[in-house]
């Protein structure tokens, strides 16, 4: 990494592993203040208290954020442990349970936009008025490939990705006059569980969904993290309302 983030803040949701813990460890890398916020307390507990012990500056007893109102808390949290709010990765969100759009469950659907898409909205809802007080700020949604086309049997998650990157798009529109950027990525085939939970963690199905990746392999969290760190960095400083896709090159076929 070569973009400094020294006296800067960010915030990482679902940061206890995969593409959060490897964006939250990035970012601290590069010299930031980190809050890893995610559902799994003592996993996120866990990995704040590894960056801090390393001597990065972390927080050491993370929200539970089941007892509290999504998205606030963590701002407020942040802003009074560190002052202030940098940069953003919304990064929390789930699967769909397989099945054809008309034998999906309305729970799947609720539970499934509700987690990838209302989330992200709540948190930015606080987010954005933070970066506001300020006047700047950078904010990166986890969208996904699947923002960029259908695919069979996951309707919900497929919706959810589609209204992650019209959302990132409207606000970066309406913020970036108050100096604020938001942008999205759209990864592709990442190794992480969420990746394996698509073919319920049948090893041959993933191996062999990797090998068509046109570059040979499923895509590593920490390269997620390098373009998550490069669109909030002065780097990507005219960057606004872009989804970057990240995936191997599975969507230029």
């Amino acid at each position: 990494m070569n973009w400094s983030f020294e006296n800067k803040v960010a915030l990482v949701t679902g940061a206890a592993l995969g593409m959060g813990l490897a964006t939250a460890q990035a970012f601290a890398e590069a010299g930031a203040a980190v809050v890893l916020a995610d559902v799994r307390e003592e996993a996120v507990k866990e990995e704040a208290q590894k960056l801090a012990a390393a001597g990065h500056k972390a927080n050491r007893d993370p929200l539970r954020r089941e007892r509290r109102r999504a998205g606030g808390a963590d701002v407020s949290r942040t802003v009074s442990e560190f002052g202030q709010l940098d940069a953003v990765f919304n990064n929390a969100g789930v699967m769909a349970r397989i099945a054809p759009t008309g034998d999906s469950s309305r729970e799947d659907w609720d539970r499934v936009i509700g987690i990838n898409l209302r989330g992200v909205w709540s948190c930015m809802k606080y987010e954005l008025r933070q970066m506001q007080r300020q006047g700047s700020g950078a904010i990166v949604n986890n969208a996904s490939v699947g923002a960029l086309t259908g695919n069979p049997g996951i309707a919900s998650y497929i919706a959810s990705k589609h209204g992650v990157v019209g959302l990132t798009r409207t606000a970066a529109l309406e913020y970036i006059k108050h100096g604020i950027r938001a942008n999205a990525v759209n990864p592709g085939l990442i190794d992480t569980q969420v990746a394996r939970d698509v073919v319920n963690g049948n090893e041959e199905a993933y191996d062999e969904i990797a090998k068509h990746v046109p570059i040979g392999r499923a895509g590593r969290p920490d390269e997620i993290a390098s373009a998550v760190l490069w669109l909030c960095s002065s780097g990507a400083s005219y960057v606004v309302g872009h989804a970057l896709t990240v995936d191997g090159g599975m969507t230029v076929v």
